[in-house]
């Protein structure tokens, strides 16, 4: 159960584009030491306008930190042909897809039709796989890192921010101690986000229609990846437990219970809807809104990782 409290803590919203803004200027950095302009393409094939927005802020940051970004429009019947003429173009170096198209299965099929050597956000099968098995790199030699979905690393790089991640404890165990409830529990998102936060030592409830997971981290396992059970635990039990909470559920008419927040809480939204009433202040200590600029801070920042693993690949040849 969440603790009262007779004074309410202060609460300080925090906005994205604060901790983007350091991200950006390595970003900038990194295109400048290259010898070419790198070249990203984002396919948008919804009328979704959240999507269109994401699109307009991915070409606006692109650019400034001097990548050439090029929106693509085609008809959603059409996209799978256009991914393949991407992934065989040398003058791409990333492309990105704005979901939802087709939504299920079938949007899970075009992410892995997107080439792994040009996967910015970090969708096909391969980076997954090494997430969920908290793998880091793509080789033995661990010189080719591997790509994390965007959105996810974002939120990740948030709470780093946040000092939700304690720097004194060695990396990859940082959450050590931290209880976080994550609701929705989508595979582009949610899941991959739990997954996460796990890998690096908390325990994490994801919250979703169908039910809860407790992820927490094997200790006996090789890579230490995580372990997920589903557990009997109601929402205002898992949030009053919760140092942090992150809610992603696409739709305007979700609003959450802000009154199960243990005082002090950090929460984040990732959704492109506001999932928490202008009330989370009077629970939170800290509050992000959005986390759009950091992911697509992120986004270009894996496009770097990406044209440096291919440099790697290009000196054992």
């Amino acid at each position: 159960m969440a603790t009262t409290s007779t004074t309410a803590p202060t609460c300080k919203t925090l906005l994205a584009a604060t901790v983007a803004k350091p991200f950006v200027e390595e970003i900038k950095n990194g295109v400048q030491a290259l010898d070419r302009t790198p070249v990203l393409v984002g396919f948008l094939a919804n009328s979704d306008p959240a999507a269109r927005m994401y699109a307009d802020w991915t070409a606006k940051t692109a650019e400034s930190a001097g990548f050439i970004y090029e929106l693509r429009e085609v008809d959603k019947e059409e996209l799978e042909e256009a991914i393949i003429a991407a992934n065989e173009d040398d003058a791409v170096d990333g492309i990105m897809v704005y979901f939802p198209v087709f939504g299920g299965g079938q949007d899970q099929y075009l992410q892995q039709v997107l080439s792994k050597e040009k996967d910015v956000e970090g969708l096909s099968h391969l980076y997954i796989q090494n997430m969920y098995h908290n793998v880091r790199f793509l080789d033995e030699a661990e010189t080719q890192k591997s790509i994390l979905p965007c959105t996810p690393l974002a939120t990740v790089k948030i709470l780093e921010f946040l000092g939700v991640y304690n720097s004194l404890i060695p990396y990859g165990n940082r959450l050590y101690g931290k209880t976080i409830t994550v609701i929705n529990r989508s595979e582009i998102v949610g899941r991959p986000l739990a997954a996460l936060l796990a890998n690096d030592g908390a325990t994490v409830y994801s919250v979703d229609i169908t039910g809860t997971q407790k992820f927490t981290r094997g200790q006996a396992l090789k890579h230490k990846r995580h372990l997920v059970a589903d557990v009997e635990i109601s929402l205002q039990d898992a949030v009053g437990q919760s140092d942090v909470v992150i809610t992603g559920v696409p739709s305007a008419a979700y609003k959450f219970p802000v009154e199960y927040l243990k005082d002090g809480a950090v929460c984040v939204n990732f959704s492109s809807e506001k999932n928490f009433p202008p009330t989370v202040k009077e629970h939170a200590s800290l509050y992000v809104p959005s986390i759009g600029k950091v992911t697509i801070a992120m986004l270009l920042r894996n496009l770097l990782r990406l044209i440096d693993n291919k440099k790697q690949r290009d000196l054992l040849k």
